[in-house]
């Protein structure tokens, strides 16, 4: 189970801040298992990053950074302090390999995504293109 403070850091900061694509490439790899979701570091080599740096690399404001792209992300998009991210350390201490911390994780993105776009109005792009 993951910590409260964990969780409303997660809630608050980081999913709000993600793109789609962000998270879905997080989903992705937590389902799989993947090896290039890594702990302990932010980058081993492009592509293998925790779970900061793939968000980064799939966010406009940090997609063009490599090795720093997780910190840069924390810091200047999510408003947060990687060395103290809840986020971070619970990620880092129980480890990636880990199949219930996975888990925990796993079932938060999943829910936020499919209540990200409720109540959001579809765009019609066929009735775009007939008004221009």
């Amino acid at each position: 189970m993951l910590s409260p403070e964990c969780v409303h850091e997660l809630r608050a900061f980081w999913l709000p801040n993600m793109t789609d694509a962000g998270l879905d490439r997080l989903i992705d790899l937590m389902e799989k298992g993947s090896p290039m979701l890594v702990h302990g570091c932010f980058t081993k080599t492009v592509p293998m990053g925790c779970l900061a740096s793939h968000v980064a690399w799939n966010h406009p404001a940090t997609s063009h950074l490599t090795v720093d792209a997780g910190i840069n992300w924390l810091h200047r998009v999510a408003g947060l302090n990687p060395a103290t991210s809840y986020v971070i350390r619970e990620w880092d201490s129980r480890g990636g390999d880990n199949w219930e911390l996975r888990a925990d994780f796993l079932a938060e993105l999943k829910e936020h995504r499919l209540t990200r776009h409720q109540g959001v109005k579809p765009v019609d792009r066929l009735q775009q293109l007939v008004e221009v």
